[in-house]
């Protein structure tokens, strides 16, 4: 037996409980995430009804990437995830990178997310600026402490959130979708074709994710058998509230769909009977609902990306990539309460910064998107090395290879981010690491 795969035997004595509705539903909230809440209506604006060909394009290679990583996390169940089978396939300082990119991208994505649904939270009660601030650091309160409660409060709570957003959202689609006119689609391409190019930049913050549950692979029951479940059951609920999100925002908005601050809302407005950006009993309500959607896509995503991050940080600690007082909590079912520690308040200032600075949450969308490219980059190039050769696993691998190398292109400039944390991982792997 392949000496790397007996934690997939050990895993099922050790007392894990995750199941398949609850690794579904931390997938859901990791890939899902706040991107719905905005995202639609800044694809329209930049490529109109064309946009749609983006939402469809990314759902589609979401099935390669999320199967990848699946095969990996069953084949290999690991708190290291990602950086685990990278350390398999190219050593101990590639995995080191990859681990690092992960850990570190936590803290910076976590602001831009928990602002997010603070904007949301500030419209429906008003405040503005401080209360955005507020509900975002209120936000990661409560998923600090949900992870610390361990993973049957975490998996159960992801539970709850995923079945109640999902709810939310078919009812915003399927309320508004009866108000939709197929003269919205036209013209289809206002901007050209190659804006659809740059709507799919966009999106990318949206399919971020496939990979964050590899990191709580072994706290499965049956990782071999669950995760693979849990992860084709998340590809079909996220791509079809994707695309009915995405679709309703344009066929029943039209031209104001790019110019929605809160999409959402306005679909909730319009099912209800009132109207677009409009006063009054519906809009009111609808400006609620959206606020709730918004705070449990947050909750959701940071509950998702805090576990899994939080194990990962242990894991780095066990391997010498991190300082070993981190590795405390890495094997499964146990709490990585110090990796937690490290990752919360990290985040928390890193959220005070982004507010006292002024300077938005763009460029951490656009750093933390640069990371997680480069962690896919070198985790479906292992997974090529890894997987049995000629199985369909693999050719996925093949597939989600090259639609990440088209997403590094993108990426451009902010690739720098990464590239520091890569540098000063290997440093330290240079200067602290144990000989291996």
């Amino acid at each position: 037996m392949d000496s790397r795969r007996v934690t997939a035997t050990a895993t099922e004595a050790t007392g894990a409980r995750l199941t398949v509705p609850q690794g579904a539903a931390l997938y859901i909230g990791a890939v899902l995430g706040t991107g719905v809440v905005a995202l639609p209506a800044l694809a329209a604006r930049a490529a109109g009804p064309a946009s749609l060909v983006a939402w469809l394009a990314l759902v589609l290679l979401s099935i390669p990437l999320a199967a990848t990583f699946a095969a990996l996390g069953a084949r290999y169940p690991d708190a290291g995830g990602v950086s685990t089978y990278v350390r398999y396939a190219f050593g101990a300082r590639a995995s080191a990178v990859v681990g690092w990119c992960f850990y570190f991208a936590v803290p910076v994505g976590a602001p831009p997310a928990a602002l997010f649904a603070g904007a949301y939270t500030a419209s429906a009660l008003g405040g503005g600026k401080v209360t955005a601030t507020v509900t975002a650091f209120a936000l990661m309160a409560v998923v600090t402490g949900a992870n610390l409660g361990g993973l049957r409060v975490s998996g159960r709570l992801q539970l709850g959130l995923a079945g109640l957003l999902v709810t939310l959202l078919l009812v915003a689609t399927a309320t508004s979708l009866p108000h939709a006119r197929l003269s919205n689609l036209t013209p289809f391409a206002p901007h050209g074709w190659f804006a659809v190019g740059t709507a799919a930049a966009l999106l990318v913050w949206s399919f971020a994710g496939w990979e964050a549950i590899t990191h709580l692979a072994a706290d499965f029951r049956r990782p071999a058998r669950d995760l693979p479940r849990a992860a084709a059951v998340a590809v079909v609920v996220v791509g079809v509230l994707y695309l009915g999100v995405a679709a309703a925002t344009v066929l029943v908005l039209g031209s104001a769909a790019g110019t929605s601050s809160a999409p959402l809302a306005d679909l909730l407005a319009i099912g209800a009977g009132g109207r677009a950006g409009g006063a009054g009993g519906a809009a009111d309500a609808a400006r609620a609902l959206a606020a709730l959607a918004a705070v449990l896509l947050t909750l959701g995503t940071m509950n998702a990306y805090y576990a899994g991050a939080a194990k990962l940080g242990a894991a780095l600690g066990r391997d010498g990539a991190l300082p070993a007082w981190l590795a405390a909590g890495s094997e499964a079912g146990e709490v990585p309460r110090r990796s937690l520690a490290v990752l919360s308040g990290s985040a928390a200032v890193s959220l005070a910064a982004v507010t006292l600075a002024g300077v938005g949450v763009r460029p951490l969308v656009l750093l933390t998107t640069g990371c997680f490219v480069l962690v896919y980059a070198l985790g479906t190039a292992a997974a090529i090395r890894l997987l049995p050769k000629g199985s369909t696993a693999r050719r996925m691998a093949f597939v989600a290879l090259v639609a990440v190398a088209g997403l590094l292109a993108a990426t451009g400039g902010y690739l720098l981010w990464p590239l520091a944390l890569a540098a000063v991982a290997l440093g330290y792997q240079r200067a602290f690491a144990p000989s291996r």
